[in-house]
């Protein structure tokens, strides 16, 4: 009976001097999950584990043991429930007061990995203040798929602040940073036009991953494979761990990207084309579409001219010509254009008597034989 008196007047005597903002002495009386229940003085005050410490507290018993003696701060106090809210981390300075001056952009720093997720890794810098490394600024080169592939909990790490927000309490690190950027170092081993080669690593329908060293890889577009075929698919060309030589195209160490050439490595079959044929020559060729406007017309290997519509008859229409697929014929070139790849055929002007006569007269009296033979034509027939 006098205990539970003496109790009454020790929780009468507490309320009466509880305000906000006043600094206890307790007793832990339990612990939860949650945090720690404070026994005051007949009344029991909780203490969040989210005000146990201004840094991380992965549990309350981490940082308190039951029957411990501790100072606490009431937080808030409701009289009518006689809830009491108590913080602890509130008796010590704020470490994130002024954090922007301890830590800077470009400054290198040491800590400690406290805490791994699949973003990154959360690194004590001092009590109360962490940084994190995510994970795509954990390596200039390899696919980092989990920071537990570069990082464990407890290992000490050297890192460079990228950037610190002292109001959302955040600070951004980065591991690469402390190394030199391969990338940067990839326009020195390998100049514009020079030679590697590597393995296919990866086939997609617009080109083909290269590994060039290891986490590194070159793009060559599929346009870039060859001079003459029209490919549907890289893997026409090439497989899936094939070791390839390729030329350096370009080098964008900021983006991460390095383009290369396959067909580079080859003698362009156009240019080869124009250099041995002109306008005039006989050629023959193969025909391998008919439109409605022309049949193109396979004259080597991975090489199509076009013969319009109007090049296929002679004037008048006296000799019918029908084209048909795979038909072999000969024509006259009439049109060159390297820059465009194109090239104009016309079997008219194959048949025209006077056409040789007439074309060597007219370039000796223009000297610009880069007019086609085909307008040269009309305008003879005219």
């Amino acid at each position: 009976m006098a205990s539970s008196v003496l109790f009454a007047e020790k929780k009468k005597h507490t309320l009466a001097t509880l305000e906000e903002g006043k600094l206890l002495h307790g007793v832990v009386k339990n612990i939860t999950d949650y945090g720690a229940f404070i026994d005051l003085g007949g009344i029991d005050g909780l203490l969040h584990v989210t005000d146990m410490s201004w840094g991380r507290a992965a549990h309350p018993s981490d940082l308190f043991k039951v029957n411990d003696e501790v100072d606490v701060v009431v937080l808030k106090f409701d009289r009518t429930t006689e809830r009491v809210s108590l913080g602890y981390k509130q008796l010590h300075a704020d470490p994130w007061t002024a954090v922007d001056e301890r830590y800077q952009a470009g400054q290198r720093v040491d800590g400690k990995v406290v805490s791994l997720t699949d973003y990154g890794a959360f690194i004590e810098l001092e009590p109360g203040v962490e940084g994190l490394i995510h994970v795509s600024e954990m390596s200039w080169s390899k696919r980092v798929k989990h920071p537990s592939k570069v990082l464990n909990v407890g290992d000490a790490v050297e890192s460079m602040v990228l950037g610190v927000d002292p109001q959302a309490r955040r600070i951004s690190l980065g591991l690469k940073q402390i190394e030199s950027n391969p990338w940067h170092q990839l326009v020195d081993k390998y100049p514009i036009g020079s030679t590697l080669t590597g393995k296919v690593r990866n086939l997609t329908e617009f080109g083909a991953f290269v590994e060039v060293e290891e986490g590194i890889d070159g793009l060559i577009h599929i346009s870039d494979m060859s001079w003459s075929k029209r490919l549907n698919h890289p893997s026409e060309v090439l497989k899936k761990g094939d070791e390839v030589e390729a030329m350096v195209l370009n080098i964008d160490p900021d983006n991460q990207r390095l383009s290369l050439g396959l067909k580079q490595l080859a003698t362009d079959i156009w240019d080869e084309f124009f250099e041995n044929h002109k306008v005039g020559s006989v050629i023959e060729g193969k025909v391998v579409r008919i439109t409605n406007f022309g049949a193109f017309v396979e004259l080597v290997e991975g090489i199509e001219g076009l013969i319009h519509v109007s090049e296929f008859d002679d004037e008048g229409g006296r000799e019918k010509v029908e084209l048909k697929i795979d038909q072999v014929t000969s024509m006259k070139i009439i049109k060159l254009s390297p820059s465009e790849r194109k090239i104009g055929l016309s079997i008219r002007a194959l048949k025209s008597d006077d056409y040789d006569t007439d074309w060597e007269t007219y370039d000796a009296a223009t000297g610009t034989p880069a007019v086609t033979l085909g307008d040269h034509f009309k305008k003879q027939t005219e």
